[in-house]
């Protein structure tokens, strides 16, 4: 079962999920995610982190003044969120923490949220009825006007990653693993501890798909832009320019919007509001 794999990368992953956001890609994926969840998030609330994971994002937001309420498919990920979170000082702001599929929100009532943040199930989805599912749990969950942030991986991502790695560049030479990511977005990986089921997307089908389950599209980013294959430079350069690198990274946060980047990144990130008129459910 896909969701199977999921838990078992992630729960080897462990600890390198919490890390994963300071090393060089993605220190801009968090300044990205930051900069809109400033831009777009009410002044006060409360929010799901659906699928935080360690909580990185559970206690920035917790630290903001908002109400948190942190869901993952991963226990391994979320015991880590719970010591962090108690580290930080911010556990009297998170509501709850349980393990929760994306595709099933059963457990929370219709309309009880100000946002949601949703970065990181859809790019495990490779089933279109589990997309289908947690787009429409995730409107439902929303209340009229709030705002959804969602992240997905472009097929040009799975692309540049296998490549990326010598043991799995074997896969290019696979027609049956190429076309199913290119034509299906379905990126599975027979390497054991790296990155498994993944869900690919190109740029013009996100805000289509989820316009399609009521949320009124306010922008679409990318997270890494024009610098997705220079994370290395952009680590050197924090240490040895580390002026240069503060403006590379501005750089990066005001281009995020341009349409002829978006699929030069790693992540794409949606910005909508659920419609005033959406029936729940």
């Amino acid at each position: 079962m896909t969701k199977n794999r999921v838990r078992s990368y992630y729960a080897a992953y462990g600890e390198r999920e919490w890390n994963r956001l300071d090393r060089p890609e993605g220190v801009s994926e968090w300044l990205v995610t930051c900069d809109a969840l400033t831009k777009h998030l009410p002044r006060c609330g409360r929010i799901l982190d659906l699928g935080g994971g360690t909580g990185r994002h559970t206690i920035w937001l917790a630290q903001q003044g908002y109400r948190v309420v942190l869901a993952d498919l991963s226990g391994e990920l979320l015991t880590i969120a719970r010591e962090r979170i108690a580290e930080a000082g911010v556990g009297e702001r998170v509501e709850g923490i349980r393990i929760c599929d994306a595709s099933d929100l059963a457990v929370f009532a219709d309309e009880s949220f100000d946002a949601v943040l949703c970065l990181g199930p859809f790019y495990h989805l490779t089933e279109p009825a589990d997309r289908e599912h947690a787009a429409a749990e995730l409107v439902r969950v929303l209340k009229p006007g709030a705002p959804a942030f969602v992240a997905f991986m472009t097929v040009y991502s799975y692309l540049r990653r296998t490549l990326a790695f010598a043991d799995e560049r074997r896969h290019l030479a696979n027609p049956e693993f190429v076309a199913r990511l290119l034509d299906d977005g379905v990126f599975f990986n027979d390497v054991p501890g790296r990155f498994d089921a993944g869900n690919g997307v190109y740029p013009n089908e996100v805000t289509p798909f989820l316009q399609s389950h009521g949320l009124v599209t306010e922008e679409l980013l990318g997270d890494t832009g024009f610098a997705a294959p220079h994370a290395q430079h952009l680590a050197e350069m924090a240490l040895a320019e580390p002026a240069a690198y503060r403006a590379a990274m501005s750089v990066i946060v005001d281009t995020a919007r341009d349409p002829s980047l978006l699929g030069a990144g790693i992540h794409l990130l949606y910005v909508g509001r659920k419609g005033a008129g959406r029936v729940a459910g």
